[in-house]
């Protein structure tokens, strides 16, 4: 597997894929470090939380810039990235112990039953690229918290970030084998789930990837949670305060150079502040900077791969074959897979067509008659991950937040995950949650405990 630098295409580094071998002793390792660690007082898992707080803290600049080499954010981004992964470590080191906390209920027929969180053991995390440190850690903290262990299979792109990753549990002084990253291909995937040492399984990916690992979880009757794409939409109504939802709306477009499941990509506005909008959102997206990642004025850097770029721009085809006009967007000539942002307007409202996730920083412009037709454009996806909406009416947000199909909408603001709230989608964006106590509580076992 090859590390290839996206901006300037050159390789970085080739990794050893893991032989069967080396597979089969990783399993025997996690096991036997769940049989260790499942025992360990909750006191002290909290400490190696924080203990992975102050790694990837001190390490963030070496962390930060094998991100940018790897896939291209930019620096700045990527070294946000990391300090968002050190708030999640001291949430769940903070918060961790009461969600553990399992109450009790009493009996109408005599007697209560007490409910006991339980540890379920070694959970395998099949990753993407794009965020590549806090997608591992949405699943790891709470794994640690809840006395699993974790088995990453990263992207093979990011494999220098899987490997410090490693790193920081050393540097902690994390046990041996509770949490290994093992270098492998899409293809090994399978056999690792069915494995007996494996207990279930987390995936954030495409929905074919989903598709794949769900039927190979389904198949070994073990617990799956899928994150997968989205679409989402970004509807913005006429009492919208129109600076803040332009400048968002770039914002969700470039950020990462598109390249986010849960920033909008469809931004669907009323037709009263339609030309308006257009007109500002237009000149706003043709005033973003492609450049070095490592630059301090770079607005974005390049697309993860060549072969990113060229889906992106097969899309933008098929959209303009199908009577989509595009305002910029073009392929920037040189080395690295860098491309400007750019505006699909007229898109048409086929489900088949604006459904196909474009990870790239073009946005989809849709013209809404009124709030049931933007209700009705925001639906009309099989997909249901995020959501934004822009109004300064209550009854309108309240209609939004109720019928806008999507696992969460965020109002007046672009969307972002957080440490303390659930993350997850409906529809075929997956199902299960991530982060808060609910991401915690995916891979345990409630048990109830009948006593008199």
């Amino acid at each position: 597997m090859k590390s290839i630098n996206p901006a300037t295409g050159e390789e970085i580094a080739t990794h050893q894929e893991m032989t069967k071998a080396q597979i089969d002793t990783a399993l025997d390792r996690a096991e036997a470090s769940f049989g260790i660690w499942r025992e360990t007082p909750i006191a002290e898992r909290t400490t190696l939380l924080s203990a992975l707080a102050d790694a990837y803290h001190d390490h963030r600049e070496q962390l930060a810039r094998m991100a940018t080499l790897e896939m291209g954010k930019t620096l700045k981004s990527a070294l946000a990235e990391v300090d968002k992964c050190v708030a999640a470590f001291r949430h769940y080191a903070k918060e961790g112990p009461a969600m553990l906390e399992g109450g009790s209920i009493a009996l109408a027929s005599g007697g209560k039953a007490d409910l006991v969180w339980l540890p379920i053991g070694p959970v395998l995390a099949v990753m993407p690229w794009n965020f590549p440190y806090w997608q591992v850690v949405r699943f790891l903290a709470p794994c640690i918290l809840a006395g699993n262990v974790g088995l990453l299979k990263h992207a093979s792109n990011v494999q220098g970030v899987a490997a410090l990753m490693q790193d920081m549990m050393g540097v902690a002084g994390a046990p041996d084998g509770l949490f290994q990253n093992l270098p492998l291909r899409s293809d090994a995937v399978a056999d690792i789930i069915a494995d007996d040492r494996v207990a279930a399984v987390t995936l954030t990916g495409s929905e074919g990837a989903g598709r794949a690992v769900a039927e190979q979880a389904g198949k070994a009757l073990k617990k799956v949670v899928l994150e997968l794409g989205g679409s989402d939409p970004f509807i913005v109504m006429p009492s919208a305060d129109l600076d803040a939802a332009v400048e968002q709306a770039v914002t969700a477009r470039i950020q990462n150079t598109g390249q986010s499941c849960i920033c909008g990509k469809r931004m669907i506005v009323h037709a009263d502040i339609y030309d308006e909008f257009l007109e500002r959102y237009a000149a706003a997206m043709a005033a973003v900077k492609p450049g070095d990642p490592f630059a301090e004025d770079s607005d974005m850097g390049p697309l993860s791969s060549a072969e990113q770029r060229q889906t992106v721009l097969d899309q933008i085809d098929k959209m303009i074959a199908a009577g989509a006009t595009l305002i910029g967007g073009e392929s920037m000539a040189g080395p690295g897979a860098y491309m400007r942002a750019g505006i699909l307007t007229d898109v048409p409202v086929d489900p088949a067509l604006m459904g196909e996730e474009i990870f790239g920083p073009i946005a989809m412009l849709f013209k809404a008659k009124d709030m049931d037709d933007a209700i009705a454009i925001a639906n009309a996806i099989p997909f249901g991950l995020g959501s934004s909406v822009w109004t300064e009416e209550p009854e309108e947000e309240e209609r939004f937040v109720r019928d806008v199909q999507a696992g969460m909408t965020a109002v007046n603001q672009m969307l972002a995950s957080a440490p303390e709230a659930p993350f997850g989608g409906v529809k075929k964006s997956g199902h299960g949650r991530e982060l808060g106590p609910f991401g915690l509580h995916e891979f345990m076992n409630l048990k109830s405990v009948y006593r008199k």
